[in-house]
């Protein structure tokens, strides 16, 4: 379970826009099992809306995505795009630092060897 806080700065969060957030960064862990906590920070400034997102992971990895558009759900889900990505990257590095499998270390037998 991932602990998620909703932060707004300089604006009031509506209740619809807090569980839209909530509802796609709770999506967020199928991609990468070790998030921790996550922090979606809301702000508007000079007419514009900024949405900040900040996903902690095991071993204190961050993941950190920022975006500014008029609206808000736009940044919500291109927020979540950019965290999308990155857990890929970091999942695809992590396996590839791992060895093979092994079966995949065994040499196989030959016939007629015995």
């Amino acid at each position: 379970m991932v602990n998620v806080s909703v932060v707004a700065r300089h604006m009031e969060v509506t209740e619809a826009m807090r569980s839209y957030a909530e509802e796609k960064v709770a999506k967020l862990p199928r991609l990468y099992n070790g998030l921790q906590s996550v922090v979606v920070t809301f702000d508007r400034d000079a007419g514009e809306s900024t949405l900040e997102i900040v996903a902690t992971g095991k071993r204190k990895h961050v993941f950190v995505a920022r975006h500014r558009d008029r609206e808000m759900t736009a940044c919500v889900d291109q927020c979540i795009h950019k965290l999308e990505e990155q857990l890929r990257r970091h999942k695809s590095r992590v396996r590839d630092r791992q060895g093979p499998p092994h079966e995949q270390t065994m040499i196989p037998e030959r016939p007629g060897q015995d």
